[in-house]
């Protein structure tokens, strides 16, 4: 693998990384038709999205020091298969507390996929050509994230959500065979010590210490937020306040994914010219844009499906050049501890997540504020870190 062809990394990055967004947004069409047929009041429905990504955070920072010891591939395998077996007995639940388990057994799966692509990318580029393959990466994550709102709408509207989530275990082991065909080991060395509990606290606080992964920690962590609350609240909002269709549902979701796709590929335009900070620094404009007017829109009583999703747009777009500059930027300091410092930089971004689960399963009322007001405050939150903490302390290629 470490003499893989660029293409061949690109669509297993695309594949790892993108079973995140086809785990969660595909299902999020049927969503509110599960809710009903399992009888589950709305708080319930949140914590299968809610389990599924504090699941997704603390197997991340299990994930991570395994990758270091035993390497990337054997993860990946027992990861995936793991995934796979959840996401079936997920689609055969027969209750909301069942498919909250097994959403919760898929996200600790899913970890390990997003760890080792992360880490893959720190063990096979230097951090600046990093973030060009993982903007590549995350354009294939955003074709995924594309299709799958339209398609689990599609699927949920003729079959039903159990179909939904079957093709969720589709997916994942398609990743799974990809991985056995065509995906070897990338670690250039394994850490014996890695999992030793002395060694890996006294890692883990070295990487929290360093300035240029909080820099970057934060700005995926707080863009990544303010896409939750979306991905979290929309479907409530735009089928059940709005009243879209739940096939028009999936077609808006592709809009922003569609946007989110244009962010990655001006991305790598702005690397060229500008520089990580530099790029950073203007996607910031977008997302902050994006945040407050729909907050604004929403205070104005403009309560229509375009005054959610023009602003959503420009979030999505801000969110497509954050997200590969912050996840290379995270880990490039740490070419020994990549998966280390991969699993802290995908752990505070799924408790930065889970805590916007938490906060919407108990304010959504039935409007669009809780969703546009908290997808503005953190608009302001990302495009702060953006403008200070990246410019001050940014540049990835420091050594740890």
């Amino acid at each position: 693998m470490r003499t893989a062809s660029p293409a061949v990394v690109a669509l297993a990055l695309a594949l790892l990384l993108g079973i995140q967004p086809v785990t969660t947004d595909l299902y999020l069409p049927v969503l509110p038709s599960l809710t009903r047929e399992l009888g589950a009041p709305m708080a319930a429905a949140q914590l299968t999205l809610s389990a599924l990504i504090i699941c997704f955070g603390f197997g991340q920072l299990a994930c991570g020091p395994l990758a270091d010891r035993y390497g990337r591939r054997p993860v990946l395998l027992w990861g995936l298969s793991l995934y796979v077996a959840a996401s079936l007995a997920a689609a055969l639940a027969s209750s909301i507390g069942w498919l909250i388990l097994w959403r919760a057994v898929q996200g600790a799966g899913m970890a390990a996929a997003v760890v080792c692509a992360r880490a893959m990318v720190r063990d096979l580029f230097e951090p600046h050509e990093g973030v060009r393959v993982m903007s590549k990466g995350l354009s294939g994550l955003g074709v995924l994230a594309l299709s799958s709102p339209a398609l689990g709408g599609l699927i949920g509207a003729t079959l039903g959500w159990r179909a939904a989530l079957l093709a969720v275990t589709l997916f994942g082991a398609a990743t799974l065979a990809f991985v056995i065909w065509r995906v070897g080991e990338t670690a250039p060395r394994k850490n014996p010590a890695a999992t030793h509990v002395g060694p890996l606290l006294a890692a883990w606080w070295r990487i929290l210490r360093h300035r240029t992964f909080v820099a970057y920690a934060a700005l995926t962590a707080a863009t990544y937020a303010g896409l939750f609350t979306f991905l979290a609240g929309s479907s409530f909002v735009f089928i059940e306040v709005l009243g879209t269709s739940r096939v028009g549902y999936g077609l808006v979701m592709a809009s922003s994914s569609v946007s989110y796709l244009a962010g990655t590929f001006w991305c790598r335009r702005w690397l060229v010219r500008h520089g990580i900070r530099g790029t950073v620094a203007r996607g910031a404009w977008c997302t902050l844009a994006g945040g407050l007017s729909m907050a604004v829109l929403a205070l104005a009583e403009v309560h229509a499906v375009w005054a959610v999703m023009v602003p959503q747009w420009l979030f999505a777009f801000g969110h497509g050049i954050h997200q590969p500059c912050g996840q290379t930027g995270a880990v490039g300091p740490f070419p020994h501890n990549a998966g280390a410092a991969s699993a802290l930089a995908g752990f505070l971004l799924a408790a930065a997540a889970f805590a916007v689960g938490a906060w919407l399963g108990v304010t959504m009322n039935g409007t669009v504020y809780p969703l546009a007001l908290t997808i503005g405050v953190w608009s302001v939150v990302t495009a702060g870190v953006a403008w200070t903490l990246v410019q001050r302390h940014g540049e990835p290629g420091a050594a740890a």
